[in-house]
């Protein structure tokens, strides 16, 4: 006997429609392509975002709407983490044959997910979905986009562009949607349960909601990175840099640097060049000020969340010294843990400094960070022994040790290093991920296996067990 049919909510409807349209679009995309199809609408995606007038666009109004960067920054971070990106998939084969292995007697053929569905976040409305388009059609697959209810205006400019631009080459429009407003738990859910393959960036609410959805999900971690600076540092380009980072896009990173630990060796020069670089050390009543507004009501306070410096201070009611040539503020670490929340992620123009009293002592601390939010995301160090990096790889609870860059320019991959350009950070099992490299496009497809016979490779018990033997006995 049949099971009763299950009514749908008109929501849920909605959603049902947008994955039928996409599985139409994406059979016929798939169906007799070759690589220059799958490259050409990656194209299409990339050109949509990165066409400096569409750009600009887009930049402002993900401002606009959002409340959250600057647009100087967000056209910068439209425009090189879509570059970076086509520069990484360009010549990667993601249609047929991936490989022939003559001793393997193996042949791996490429394959699509289907239809993927994408959960992006507030913070970057617009680089995030079409990097996880250009990947998921790359592979040859539909994706439908679930944009933050801030985000919605800026998602749907970017998909306008993008259905022009398939226009031009004779791609289905179907082949990229996004869940229409109002946005609600109840379409999102939906698209969990009934897509191939889920990606969700930014809340750990809906990382968690993905993986428990039936459907194979990748989510990424929280961020709350640390960063070292130890005394064979050049302390001066350490300070450049974490300025640089820190203040890229008013810290809407989840690779921005939330915490800083400096060993007592090169503690007051370093301060002295950060203070150069446009921090503001803030001490005693300004830095109890500015705490209690940012962790006042329980929580960060979101009208200082990703805003200009110059909010931060007047919403904080804060004097801050050469105020005009300020950039960041920063504050002391009371401590380590739920009670101390500035020891956690900020969002903000605002790191917190703990000071050890060697390395030794500065890895300790960032242990004890880590174990309270951000494992498995990354750590910075600036040194230079790289035997220090290697300890901290050896030893942290880190996907990513990332040595003498910017952080929020290195973590996602840049032009002067060789991780994939990516807007979604895996932390591994430490941060309760699936995976712990860089979202990249190797995510996005299926590898089915020809597999055929070999001449036999059996070992004896002898070649298995020998050296097992000979160190414990038979």
């Amino acid at each position: 006997m049949n099971a009763p049919a299950v009514e749908l909510s008109p929501e849920e409807e909605i959603i049902d429609t947008l994955v039928a349209r996409a599985r139409i679009a994406q059979t016929a995309f798939e169906k007799g392509a070759d690589q220059a199809r799958y490259d050409n609408a990656a194209l299409a995606i990339g050109w949509a975002i990165m066409q400096p007038d569409r750009n600009e666009e887009m930049a402002k109004l993900a401002v606009e709407t959002t409340g959250l960067g600057n647009v100087s920054d967000k056209f910068t971070k439209n425009h090189r983490k879509t570059l970076g990106l086509l520069r990484d998939i360009q010549a990667a084969v993601t249609v047929g044959v991936l490989s022939e292995n003559e001793e393997t007697g193996i042949t791996e053929i490429a394959r699509p997910k289907g239809v993927v569905g994408a959960v992006v976040p507030s913070t970057n409305p617009v680089a995030t979905p079409a990097n996880n388009a250009i990947n998921a059609v790359k592979c040859g697959n539909a994706i439908i986009l679930a944009p933050s209810p801030k985000g919605i205006p800026a998602c749907e400019v970017l998909l306008g562009y993008i259905h022009a631009e398939f226009d031009r080459i004779g791609v289905p429009r179907d082949l990229v949607q996004m869940v229409p407003a109002p946005a609600s738990k109840i379409k999102t859910q939906r698209l969990m349960e009934t897509v191939d393959m889920l990606v969700v960036t930014g809340s750990q609410d809906n990382v968690r909601r993905a993986y428990s959805s039936g459907t194979p999900a990748l989510g990424v971690g929280a961020g709350n990175v640390t960063v070292i600076v130890d005394e064979t540092a050049d302390i001066e380009q350490a300070a450049q840099k974490i300025a640089a980072s820190k203040t890229f896009d008013n810290s809407t990173s989840c690779s921005s640097e939330n915490s800083l630990i400096v060993v007592d060796a090169v503690f007051d020069d370093f301060i002295r060049h950060l203070n150069t670089a446009g921090a503001r050390y803030l001490q005693g009543d300004e830095a109890g000020k500015l705490k209690a507004s940012l962790f006042g009501g329980g929580g960060l306070n979101k009208h200082l969340l990703a805003q200009d410096i110059d909010k931060v201070i007047s919403v904080s009611g804060i004097s801050v010294p050469d105020v005009d040539s300020a950039k960041f503020l920063v504050i002391d670490g009371a401590g380590i843990g739920a009670d101390y929340p500035e020891s956690g992620e900020k969002l903000s123009l605002v790191t917190t400094l703990y000071r050890a009293r060697d390395f030794d002592d500065a890895v300790s601390v960032a242990a004890r960070i880590l174990d309270h939010q951000g494992a498995g995301h990354s750590i910075g160090l600036h040194s230079a022994d790289d035997q220090r990096a290697r300890a901290l790889g050896h030893s942290l609870p880190t996907c990513r040790v990332i040595v003498n860059q910017a952080h929020c320019f290195a973590t996602g991959g840049a032009f002067n290093n060789g991780m994939p350009f990516s807007l979604s950070m895996g932390c591994g099992s430490w941060g309760g991920n699936s995976i712990d490299d860089n979202l990249n496009y190797r995510h996005f497809m299926n590898i089915t296996k020809i597999v055929r016979t070999i001449a036999p490779r059996e070992p004896s018990v002898d070649d298995i067990f020998g050296t097992y033997w000979q160190a414990a006995g038979k």
